[in-house]
């Protein structure tokens, strides 16, 4: 038997261009895009570790790190998760995951699999977690590890108070994980003022940048204990002492551990480029005023946001509540279908509860937020029309 070509593959290929404004990836900028047009080089090619040199230098910008260990996983946000746990955690460890929504469920799933004994502290339904309950699960569970998300896209919840956080730990001989992907950007993060043993964050948000890097550092103590390990990390691929040696992290010579891609490398150069050139502060500030700008005409439009506490809002990923009535995913299809604008209904807990708005990178604008706000607008009162006529009829 032969299997012969596929027909599909015979027409030219066709992209169409689209507003993304669900809660990532978010548009590339045209400086982003046509730095991945360059020609591909060896993954071991003097070139090629400069610019991983370079990419390396802009995340310790973003995070606000000194660290040594400070690199890119080959993968989406999920393998920063996966690396972070895999590094750290030996069987029986007792690792504790706070829960503002779907991600601190995600990591669990992933830590049990590493042999680790989970536990939780989890939020109420829309609100972040409080400091007095985080302390009281830790006198309670003595947790190794802990893992929160600063930002929970599925939810839209930002956890404040890492920096005490980071206090709590050190005071409970514990390492911090922060889960920073939808956050970084939006809203400030200190790595290692806050005493954050390991961060990682998606190219894909608030960078700017394709999918497919995922930006992580770890700590001097984190390495220490991952270098006291008794066993090896149980995944050769997400070792961070290899690929920390790839990376040219720990003044040793580089070696081969996994074939980078070179063009995605070139992208998420150039957003960390733009992202450095325009500061930090800036940025921040400018992702929170677009998300105020939002919550205000939220409000003029009659709509609600799901996150009571305004304090506990996610700047990057904001989450609506869906009025009575109104199917979400209609809503969605009509904003795609007429304006090529992607707005995203909820995930885990708020699975057709709420719209996700993401206000990251290219599209954190005071024009894209009005922009979104219209359509948004349009769509449900067009679905509502349609829904009394059918009503009628």
């Amino acid at each position: 038997m032969e299997v012969p070509p596929p027909l599909v593959l015979k027409r030219p290929l066709f992209v169409p261009s689209k507003t993304l404004m669900g809660p990532g990836p978010s548009n590339c900028s045209q400086r982003v895009l046509e730095a991945m047009s360059n020609p591909v080089l060896g993954h071991m090619h003097p070139e090629c570790l400069q610019i991983m040199d370079e990419v390396k230098e802009g995340i310790k910008y973003v995070f606000q790190t000194l660290n040594d260990a400070t690199m890119c996983i080959s993968g989406a946000g999920h393998s920063g998760m996966e690396a972070s746990l895999c590094n750290l955690i030996e069987d029986n460890d007792v690792v504790l995951m706070g829960i503002t929504g779907v991600w601190g469920h995600r990591a669990a799933d992933m830590a049990r699999r590493y042999g680790a004994d989970v536990r939780y502290v989890e939020a109420s339904f829309g609100r972040a977690l409080t400091l007095e309950e985080i302390r009281f699960a830790f006198d309670t569970h003595k947790p190794r590890v802990f893992f929160i998300a600063q930002g929970d896209s599925s939810t839209g919840i930002l956890q404040r108070h890492i920096r005490e956080i980071g206090e709590l730990c050190r005071q409970h001989d514990c390492y911090l994980v922060v889960d920073v992907v939808a956050s970084l950007g939006g809203t400030h993060f200190l790595m290692d003022e806050w005493k954050v043993d390991v961060a990682y964050t998606g190219s894909q948000k608030a960078l700017g940048a394709p999918a497919g890097l995922t930006p992580i550092s770890f700590s001097k103590r984190a390495l220490t204990h991952i270098r006291q390990r008794k066993s090896k990390p149980k995944a050769y691929y997400f070792d961070i002492l290899l690929i920390g040696q790839y990376w040219g992290c720990y003044g040793t010579p580089r070696i081969y551990h996994h074939t980078i891609s070179s063009t995605l490398l070139y992208g998420l150069r150039e957003a960390l480029a733009h992202f450095c050139a325009m500061g930090l502060k800036s940025v921040v500030q400018r992702h929170q005023e677009c998300s105020a700008r939002l919550q205000l005409e939220i409000e003029e439009l009659g709509l609600e946001m799901f996150v009571q506490h305004e304090a506990d809002r996610l700047p990057t990923v904001n989450t609506i509540k869906v009025p009575f009535g109104v199917d979400w995913k209609k809503v969605a299809d009509y904003a795609m279908r007429k304006y090529n604008l992607e707005i995203s209904g909820g995930l885990g807990p708020t699975v057709e509860h709420v719209f996700r708005i993401g206000l990251m990178g290219e599209n954190a604008t005071l024009e894209k937020v009005d922009m979104v706000l219209s359509i948004l607008n349009e769509a449900i009162q067009s679905i509502k029309l349609r829904a009394v006529e059918r009503s009628k009829i």
